[in-house]
């Protein structure tokens, strides 16, 4: 039987954060702020929904190196993690450029998170549990297709609701759009940015996409960054959002604090529009941070600037 709580699917990830204020420079220095975080996009979206109030748990393969830094980190989130220590490899890492304006490119190395299987899976996972989420990186690596493949059809098999986060439209176009609507054709609610919406869907508008993409999964979520989101659903557009207007210091972890803002109002009982609202209100609380989580208490002897975290074990 269903419960209340959200089970999240995807990745944990190192994050090294730099924030430059000029161009960086080919083959030589570029001054920059450089700071370590816990990231990944599954596990920001079940921080961030279990600091919203959510019984968020997460499923995701950690590395021999940080692992148990992550495990404590989540801790301290609120989540509950499912997490098992690679022995073979280390925990992804990317290096997030982020210049002036915000904006972010990546260098990613998916580590340990590339291994993650039906071995992680165990059916238990789903006890308690109302709602499946899955970071679309988990069906960027064959174990994790299979996974995802296993996980969805025992949600669905349950009656457990299922949302999936397309997560990157660079992996996206290799993996294939057509497939990976294939794949996630058991969801119901699909939440892309806009770039990922158009990919998908092969239009030129937000709106258009939102509604060729809700007539395969019953609902979607187009997340549009300042320009807020719009909600579409069986084929037509049901509500928008506008953007909260904040200064911008990293855009790191806002669509995935958008995800959870709206899938933890989504299951609080709110209506389509203030879900969207709670969506847009946490990806501006998230621009406004550096790295992709709330902002907590992070663990003790890891300051912001610490370069190699303490094993715990």
């Amino acid at each position: 039987m269903a419960g209340m709580g959200l089970l999240v699917i995807g990745d944990v990830v190192t994050d090294v954060v730099a924030l430059h204020e000029t161009p960086v420079a080919t083959g030589t220095d570029t001054a920059a702020d450089i700071v370590l975080r816990p990231g990944g996009s599954g596990a920001n979206t079940a921080s961030w929904a279990a600091h919203l109030g959510a019984d968020a748990r997460f499923l995701t393969r950690a590395g021999y190196d940080t692992g148990a830094w992550h495990r404590a980190e989540l801790l301290l989130d609120g989540v509950r993690p499912h997490m098992r220590m690679d022995p073979d490899h280390p925990t992804a890492v990317v290096i997030a450029m982020v210049d002036a304006r915000g904006e972010r490119s990546m260098l990613t190395n998916r580590g340990a998170g590339g291994r993650i299987g039906t071995e992680d899976w165990s059916d238990d996972l789903l006890d308690g549990v109302g709602h499946l989420h899955l970071s679309g990186y988990t069906l960027f690596a064959e174990p994790g297709l299979h996974l995802a493949r296993k996980a969805l059809a025992e949600a669905a098999r349950r009656g457990v609701t299922i949302s999936v986060d397309p997560a990157s439209v660079g992996f996206l176009h290799e993996f294939g759009p057509g497939r990976f609507l294939r794949e996630t054709a058991s969801a119901k609610l699909i939440i892309p940015n806009l770039d990922e919406a158009l990919l998908l869907t092969g239009e030129d508008d937000a709106g258009r996409a939102a509604e060729s993409l809700s007539m395969t999964y019953g609902a979607a979520a187009v997340k549009r960054g300042p320009d807020g989101a719009l909600l579409a659903r069986d084929g037509r557009v049901v509500a928008t959002a506008l953007g909260t207007p904040v200064e911008v210091v990293d855009s790191t972890g806002a669509g995935d604090a958008f995800a959870a803002g709206f899938l933890t109002a989504l299951l609080g009982g709110a209506g389509d529009e203030e879900a969207l609202t709670a969506g847009c209100r946490a990806g501006a609380d998230a621009v406004g941070l550096v790295g992709g989580r709330p902002r907590v208490r992070r663990t003790p002897g890891l300051g912001s600037n610490q370069l190699y975290p303490i094993d715990t074990d």
